[in-house]
């Protein structure tokens, strides 16, 4: 008997962590950041929705880096010759990557301030 859809996409998104944590300092580092912010939250709001918010945006950051690597790995795939539009490609993928992680910034930020200022 087959497994329910469900459990399998549920394996492959697991895989596909464990692959990023195991290959992408950049994202383990990231994953870090998300690990120390969990608590941190705590500290910086009491609000549930404000919390959620905080978190849910370093969740995107992560999202985010996924599908750059996967764009990065499957550029790499394709040619190992450095060719300009790849170049391009993997370029806006990094650039994607650098405004969630600036969205994140305002938002935590954007938090700390209204906390402590």
């Amino acid at each position: 008997m087959s497994k329910p859809r469900i459990l399998r996409a549920l394996e492959a998104s697991l895989a596909g962590l464990a692959c990023a944590l195991k290959t992408e300092q950049a994202f383990r580092l990231e994953a870090l950041v998300l690990a120390a912010a969990l608590p941190a939250s705590f500290a910086l709001t009491p609000d549930f929705s404000r919390r959620a918010e905080l978190i849910a945006v370093l969740l995107a950051v992560l999202a985010v880096e996924l599908l750059n690597t996967s764009i990065e790995k499957l550029c790499d795939r394709t040619t190992p010759q450095i060719d300009p539009v790849i170049k391009a490609v993997k370029d806006m993928g990094s650039a994607a990557v650098f405004c969630a992680l600036c969205m994140a910034g305002v938002v935590w930020i954007g938090a700390a301030l209204a906390r402590w200022a």
